[in-house]
């Protein structure tokens, strides 16, 4: 209860601050949240490296790219529509949404945050009233203030998207893209994320290699490479062009590639490395100086 009580406080206050005390706020959050002091006039670790891109490169095309509907026409225009999920309506306020129209299992989301789904697997099982009451909750939110000043988001008009469910005989395989100066580099295996199980995160570099560091969630039992990982690469490739940092998430269904996102503000840069050297290790392959002089 506290914590939640916190977090509405921090909501709160930081949606009520002037831009030029963004960076005194998000330095006494982030040592709040990680015990240590933000460093952003000399970042060196990824954690910190993803707070200077906060407040000082959160841009219009990154608030366009972070929107889960309005990135669906870039995504057709760079790798093409079949990569994306089949979509099944778009709504401003939750209470338009007709139900009885919807297929019995699908994907309800807001566009303009991270995690804040709905998942359904069976409609006749679902609360339409409470869920109507989240969707409109979480349009009335500001998604930059939930959790430490991602602005971007800021950007983007709320909206709820209903999407195709999609799901392997034993769950979705959803592999996330950690990519640096226009290139992938690393790609998490995420596994349990949404039966219910353990949440596992196994580390592998583009060659299938697996590496012997993790983010936040233990690492899963090693395993073979996706059907697609050539196609996978070649994707992020394409997407992840002229961005010094991005995520490029992808879901394998039987055999074929699907879009998930872009996010360029991973964990929010909270998520904890271990070992912790690998913080610094990766924050070295951003590299802030190129925006530095392009601004």
């Amino acid at each position: 209860m506290l914590e939640k009580l916190y977090l509405l406080y921090i909501y709160i206050y930081h949606s009520h601050l002037k831009k030029e005390d963004y960076p005194k706020a998000l330095k006494k959050w982030f040592k709040h949240c990680t015990g240590k002091e933000l460093n952003l006039d000399d970042p060196q670790t990824f954690s910190e490296k993803i707070q200077w891109l906060k407040l000082y490169d959160s841009t219009e095309q990154k608030a366009l790219l972070s929107d889960k509907y309005a990135v669906r026409d870039w995504v057709k225009e760079k790798i093409g529509e079949k990569y994306l999920i089949p979509l099944l309506g778009v709504w401003e306020d939750a209470r338009d949404i007709d139900f009885d129209a919807l297929p019995e299992s699908f994907v309800l989301k807001t566009n303009h945050s991270s995690n804040w789904n709905i998942i359904v697997k069976d409609k006749s099982k679902l609360d339409v009233k409470k869920a109507v009451r989240k969707l409109n909750r979480w349009l009335s939110m500001d998604y930059s203030f939930v959790c430490g000043m991602q602005l971007h988001y800021s950007l983007i008009k709320r909206r709820i998207i209903a999407e195709k469910y999609l799901e392997n005989k034993d769950g979705l395989d959803d592999y996330k893209i950690l990519c640096f100066d226009g290139k992938p580099a690393f790609i998490w295996k995420e596994t349990g994320r949404f039966s219910g199980t353990e949440h596992k995160r196994t580390i592998y570099d583009t060659k299938w290699n697996r590496q012997d560091w993790g983010l936040l969630y233990p690492p899963g039992e090693a395993s073979e490479p996706p059907v697609c990982l050539e196609e996978m690469i070649e994707i992020a490739t394409v997407l992840c062009k002229g961005f010094c940092h991005v995520r490029v998430d992808l879901y394998e269904v039987e055999g074929r590639v699907y879009f998930g996102e872009m996010t360029f503000t991973s964990g929010s840069g909270l998520s904890r490395f271990y070992p912790e050297e690998m913080n610094k290790t990766i924050g070295d392959m951003i590299d802030l100086e190129k925006i530095h002089m392009e601004k």
